[in-house]
């Protein structure tokens, strides 16, 4: 090993979090956690009873530098409700020449009559960020899941945008590992060419998406007027599309503001919760503070 590989070694910051919730004789418990390094989470919250746990995945340095991985993965067995969030936006900073890119890799395992809502607060993407974001959702059976992703490029209200770096996504639902959603963005080289043209993301720094289900065969329940109408809240210059994929609702946001659209994708998560898991949606404390 060299001494710049051995320096570069040193500096790399890898974190952990393995979660378990299973349903036992007081309702969904977190039955296993384990964590290496700044990723952790505090004791579940109950606001909606003991069948439903509120749980914010915590990483006290906020945001990823060069070299750093975060690693979360989360298996809900039968019988349980929990619904995952982070208490602050995941930044991820100007990476260095000289160190790995930036990683953080999430796995989501439903087991069947399992339901898990997956609702991180945004993730801002520095210029110069160098980051490679990798969510996969298994879902057993009638497992349901409603999740959201939103990301933000450069600092719009300081004035920066993203001109250089590399940013990768990757989103994929599987259902008895057969693929149900898969979803790309990879920004890379040029950037600028893609984030201006309107096949693209239009000059707006804000994109995002918003995924619930699986819901019954179409038509047994029509949702789109009422998720359509919630559009229309939505400020000048932004704008949302929602429709019906297969047995999913699938919403995106494109626009400049990472508030407006978590505002958004709540609206339509208040009106899909109690159709598809049979209970009105409660908001998380962390949310209005």
């Amino acid at each position: 090993m060299t001494v710049s590989t051995a320096v570069a070694d040193s500096q790399l910051w890898r974190a952990s979090l393995e979660l378990e919730f299973q349903h036992r004789r007081h309702g969904t418990r977190l039955s296993r956690c384990e964590h290496c390094g700044p990723l952790y989470v505090q004791k579940p919250f109950y606001p909606e009873g003991p069948d439903w746990a509120h749980v914010y995945i915590l990483h006290p340095p906020g945001g990823i530098v060069s070299g750093d991985c975060l690693d979360i993965r989360v298996r809900t067995f039968a019988n349980t409700g929990v619904l995952l969030t982070t208490p602050g936006a995941a930044r991820i900073y100007r990476a260095r020449e000289t160190l790995p890119k930036q990683q953080l890799r999430t796995q989501l395992q439903i087991e069947a009559d399992a339901c898990l809502e997956w609702f991180p607060m945004e993730t801002i993407v520095y210029d110069g960020a160098d980051v490679d974001l990798c969510t996969d959702i298994e879902l057993t059976g009638n497992a349901r899941c409603a999740v959201w992703e939103i990301s933000c490029f450069g600092r719009p209200a300081s004035g920066e945008s993203f001109q250089r770096g590399t940013f990768k996504q990757r989103y994929r639902i599987q259902r008895d590992g057969r693929p149900l959603f898969v979803d790309r963005l990879s920004l890379e080289g040029n950037s600028r060419q893609l984030l201006l043209a309107r096949a693209g993301l239009q000059g707006q720094p804000v994109s995002g998406f918003f995924l619930v289900g699986p819901f019954p065969k179409p038509g047994e329940v029509e949702l789109l007027p009422a998720l359509q109408a919630c559009i229309e809240t939505t400020r000048q210059g932004d704008s949302g599309t929602v429709t019906r994929v297969g047995e999913f609702y699938l919403g995106r946001y494109l626009g400049r503001s990472a508030e407006q659209a978590r505002l958004l994708f709540i609206a339509w998560w208040q009106i899909l919760r109690p159709v598809l898991m049979g209970r009105p949606a409660s908001l998380p404390r962390i949310w209005f503070t």
